[in-house]
């Protein structure tokens, strides 16, 4: 399975999963970007970085992992500190890796062990994630690329009926449902996308009025419109974990594109 290219797309979908994956309040989205660089004098690729708009919070650099690697910590290192020597940016950094589980995490790690035990570096094992009984519908995604085959179906549909239940924007809904049939395209190689888009009804998706206006003719206008209100929404319920992080009123209100009085209004405690 392109577990790296899964991962990505689902940080691209709903980014707030990378922050709940490391304990992080999911809204702290609403502040970064999500994206891959390139360092053209070195000739690579950094996947999964997320850039904040605000020079007080970090760098994330985002790291999947699931053929074991002895050089894992060797390669990550190297590729980060060439990035933050190239880059303008002044932040502070945090590197994440995920793992399926701790067997894989086998990469040398006897010169990085300071930088490992610091809060510099987090690992996340997703065998573990089993462990949070509340999920979120991103967690629910990613815990979903290591359920069992002989499970994965039931799950897969539980996860679609949440979404279609929980998520109002028919277009999130819609990338979400494609995701989840990607993963199991992967992980069940012996059914065919037609199959796999039987059992959610995503054939039939595919043929109505909404899917074909959406995501043929104007998807990104669709999407625009669809989640401008939703958009601030978020940004206004991040604004408590901004203010908990050390931001002022003025750097909250540069980093998400707000008005300061509005950020200030948002900021004052509710009874």
């Amino acid at each position: 399975m392109k577990t790296d290219s899964i991962f990505y797309r689902i940080f691209q979908s709903i980014p707030g999963t990378f922050f709940e994956l490391i304990n992080q309040p999911p809204q702290l989205a609403s502040a970064y970007q999500f994206s891959s660089v390139e360092v053209k004098q070195l000739t690579f690729r950094i996947d999964g970085v997320f850039l904040p708009s605000a020079k007080e919070l970090p760098i994330y650099f985002a790291e999947v992992q699931f053929q074991p690697d002895k050089k894992l910590y060797s390669r990550l290192f190297t590729e980060i500190f060439n990035y933050l020597d190239k880059t303008e940016l002044t932040n502070t950094w945090r590197g994440v890796v995920i793992f399926p589980n701790r067997s894989v995490d086998t990469g040398d790690t006897e010169r990085y062990t300071e930088i490992l035990n610091s809060q510099r570096v987090t690992r996340v094992y997703l065998d573990e994630l089993s462990l949070i009984e509340a999920s979120s519908i991103g967690i629910e995604t990613v815990k979903l690329i290591i359920e069992p085959e002989s499970t994965a179906i039931t799950k897969a549909i539980e996860i679609v009926n949440t979404a279609q239940q929980q998520i109002a924007d028919l277009a999130t809904q819609s990338e979400i449902i494609q995701l989840i049939e990607t993963i199991l395209i992967y992980k069940l190689p012996r059914l065919s996308q037609e199959e796999i888009g039987k059992m959610f009804g995503l054939n039939e998706l595919r043929q109505t009025r909404f899917y074909q206006d959406v995501f043929e003719e104007g998807k990104q206008e669709g999407k625009q419109e669809g989640r401008q209100e939703g958009k601030q929404e978020g940004k206004l319920e991040t604004i408590p974990q901004l203010l908990a992080l050390g931001l002022s009123i003025e750097q909250i209100a540069q980093a998400l594109g707000l008005d300061e009085q509005l950020v200030r209004q948002a900021a004052q405690p509710k009874f």
